[in-house]
Protein backbone atom coordinates (compact mmCIF):
# COMPACT_ATOMS: atom_id res chain seq x y z
CA UNK A 1 0.00 0.00 0.00
CA UNK A 2 2.91 2.38 0.78
CA UNK A 3 4.25 1.78 -2.72
CA UNK A 4 0.92 2.88 -4.24
CA UNK A 5 0.83 5.97 -2.01
CA UNK A 6 4.38 6.85 -3.05
CA UNK A 7 3.52 6.42 -6.73
CA UNK A 8 0.45 8.68 -6.37
CA UNK A 9 2.57 11.30 -4.56
CA UNK A 10 5.17 11.10 -7.37
CA UNK A 11 2.45 11.58 -9.99
CA UNK A 12 1.05 14.56 -8.09
CA UNK A 13 4.53 16.18 -7.98
CA UNK A 14 4.97 15.61 -11.70
CA UNK A 15 1.54 17.09 -12.45
CA UNK A 16 2.34 20.21 -10.42
CA UNK A 17 5.67 20.59 -12.24
CA UNK A 18 3.92 20.20 -15.60
CA UNK A 19 1.25 22.75 -14.65
CA UNK A 20 3.94 25.19 -13.49
CA UNK A 21 5.62 24.82 -16.90
CA UNK A 22 2.36 25.82 -18.56
CA UNK A 23 1.68 22.27 -19.73
CA UNK A 24 4.27 22.61 -22.49
CA UNK A 25 6.93 19.98 -23.04
CA UNK A 26 10.53 21.13 -22.91
CA UNK A 27 11.84 22.22 -26.31
CA UNK A 28 13.99 19.72 -28.17
CA UNK A 29 16.88 21.01 -30.25
CA UNK A 30 16.12 20.85 -33.93
CA UNK A 31 18.24 18.80 -36.29
CA UNK A 32 21.10 20.99 -37.44
CA UNK A 33 20.52 23.52 -34.64
CA UNK A 34 24.04 23.64 -33.14
CA UNK A 35 23.88 26.86 -31.12
CA UNK A 36 25.72 25.33 -28.12
CA UNK A 37 28.44 23.94 -30.37
CA UNK A 38 28.87 27.25 -32.19
CA UNK A 39 29.17 29.06 -28.85
CA UNK A 40 31.79 26.54 -27.69
CA UNK A 41 33.81 26.96 -30.88
CA UNK A 42 33.77 30.73 -30.44
CA UNK A 43 34.98 30.43 -26.84
CA UNK A 44 37.69 27.95 -27.81
CA UNK A 45 39.00 30.15 -30.62
CA UNK A 46 39.28 33.05 -28.15
CA UNK A 47 41.31 30.77 -25.88
CA UNK A 48 43.45 29.49 -28.75
CA UNK A 49 42.47 25.88 -28.04
CA UNK A 50 43.39 24.35 -31.39
CA UNK A 51 42.51 20.77 -30.38
CA UNK A 52 38.90 21.71 -29.65
CA UNK A 53 36.95 21.11 -26.49
CA UNK A 54 33.99 19.52 -24.81
CA UNK A 55 30.90 21.16 -23.33
CA UNK A 56 27.98 19.66 -21.52
CA UNK A 57 25.16 21.54 -19.91
CA UNK A 58 21.67 21.04 -18.61
CA UNK A 59 18.70 22.54 -16.86
CA UNK A 60 16.76 19.93 -14.90
CA UNK A 61 13.72 20.01 -12.62
CA UNK A 62 13.47 16.81 -10.57
CA UNK A 63 10.15 15.19 -9.60
CA UNK A 64 10.78 16.64 -6.12
CA UNK A 65 10.68 20.17 -7.58
CA UNK A 66 14.40 20.82 -7.16
CA UNK A 67 15.92 22.75 -10.05
CA UNK A 68 19.51 22.31 -11.26
CA UNK A 69 21.22 24.43 -13.90
CA UNK A 70 24.76 23.40 -14.71
CA UNK A 71 27.43 23.54 -17.38
CA UNK A 72 30.99 22.44 -17.81
CA UNK A 73 33.43 23.00 -20.62
CA UNK A 74 37.06 22.06 -21.03
CA UNK A 75 39.67 22.14 -23.78
CA UNK A 76 40.28 18.71 -25.34
CA UNK A 77 44.04 18.90 -24.72
CA UNK A 78 43.57 18.39 -20.99
CA UNK A 79 41.24 15.46 -21.49
CA UNK A 80 43.48 13.70 -24.00
CA UNK A 81 46.55 14.14 -21.81
CA UNK A 82 44.91 13.01 -18.55
CA UNK A 83 45.26 9.56 -16.96
CA UNK A 84 41.87 8.08 -17.77
CA UNK A 85 42.38 5.22 -15.31
CA UNK A 86 41.79 7.73 -12.52
CA UNK A 87 38.15 7.91 -13.62
CA UNK A 88 37.54 4.16 -13.47
CA UNK A 89 36.02 4.17 -9.97
CA UNK A 90 33.57 6.91 -10.91
CA UNK A 91 32.34 4.93 -13.92
CA UNK A 92 32.47 1.58 -12.11
CA UNK A 93 30.05 2.89 -9.49
CA UNK A 94 27.49 3.40 -12.27
CA UNK A 95 28.09 -0.08 -13.67
CA UNK A 96 25.56 -1.88 -11.47
CA UNK A 97 21.81 -1.87 -12.21
CA UNK A 98 20.86 -1.58 -8.53
CA UNK A 99 23.10 1.46 -8.07
CA UNK A 100 21.52 3.15 -11.06
CA UNK A 101 18.08 2.38 -9.65
CA UNK A 102 19.08 3.78 -6.25
CA UNK A 103 20.31 6.99 -7.89
CA UNK A 104 17.05 7.33 -9.82
CA UNK A 105 15.00 6.75 -6.69
CA UNK A 106 17.07 9.24 -4.69
CA UNK A 107 16.62 11.87 -7.40
CA UNK A 108 12.91 11.04 -7.27
CA UNK A 109 12.65 11.77 -3.56
CA UNK A 110 13.46 8.56 -1.71
CA UNK A 111 16.40 9.70 0.37
CA UNK A 112 16.85 7.23 3.24
CA UNK A 113 18.00 3.61 3.28
CA UNK A 114 14.67 2.69 4.89
CA UNK A 115 12.73 4.22 1.99
CA UNK A 116 15.01 2.51 -0.50
CA UNK A 117 14.65 -0.85 1.29
CA UNK A 118 10.89 -0.74 0.61
CA UNK A 119 11.58 -1.10 -3.12
CA UNK A 120 11.40 -4.47 -4.81
CA UNK A 121 14.58 -5.86 -6.33
CA UNK A 122 17.21 -3.72 -4.59
CA UNK A 123 18.38 -6.35 -2.12
CA UNK A 124 18.79 -6.46 1.62
CA UNK A 125 19.47 -3.45 3.81
CA UNK A 126 23.12 -4.53 4.01
CA UNK A 127 23.35 -4.70 0.22
CA UNK A 128 21.72 -1.28 -0.09
CA UNK A 129 24.26 0.22 2.32
CA UNK A 130 27.05 -1.39 0.29
CA UNK A 131 25.76 0.23 -2.90
CA UNK A 132 25.26 3.58 -1.16
CA UNK A 133 28.89 3.46 0.07
CA UNK A 134 30.12 2.72 -3.47
CA UNK A 135 28.15 5.64 -4.88
CA UNK A 136 29.29 7.95 -2.08
CA UNK A 137 32.95 6.95 -2.50
CA UNK A 138 32.75 7.75 -6.22
CA UNK A 139 31.12 11.13 -5.56
CA UNK A 140 27.70 10.32 -6.99
CA UNK A 141 26.06 10.64 -3.56
CA UNK A 142 26.69 12.32 -0.27
CA UNK A 143 25.10 11.82 3.13
CA UNK A 144 23.12 14.81 4.41
CA UNK A 145 22.64 13.53 7.96
CA UNK A 146 20.02 11.34 9.67
CA UNK A 147 20.68 8.58 7.18
CA UNK A 148 19.60 10.71 4.23
CA UNK A 149 21.43 10.71 0.90
CA UNK A 150 21.34 13.04 -2.07
CA UNK A 151 23.02 13.44 -5.40
CA UNK A 152 25.27 16.50 -5.02
CA UNK A 153 23.99 19.45 -7.09
CA UNK A 154 27.11 19.41 -9.27
CA UNK A 155 26.52 15.75 -10.14
CA UNK A 156 22.85 15.80 -11.20
CA UNK A 157 23.41 17.02 -14.78
CA UNK A 158 26.64 14.98 -15.28
CA UNK A 159 24.75 11.85 -14.19
CA UNK A 160 22.01 12.57 -16.72
CA UNK A 161 24.66 13.30 -19.38
CA UNK A 162 26.31 9.92 -18.68
CA UNK A 163 22.93 8.19 -18.96
CA UNK A 164 22.19 10.07 -22.19
CA UNK A 165 25.45 8.89 -23.75
CA UNK A 166 24.55 5.30 -22.90
CA UNK A 167 21.26 5.62 -24.80
CA UNK A 168 22.68 6.86 -28.11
Amino acid sequence: MKQLEQRVADLERRLVALEEAGGRPAPHPREGDLWALEGLKEQLSELGAAAGGVLFTGSVRLPTGEQYDWQYGTPADGLMDADWAESAEVFAALGHPVRLRLLREILGGRRTAAELAELDGVGTTGQIYHHLRQLTGAGWLHATGRGRHEVPPGRVVPLLVALSTARH
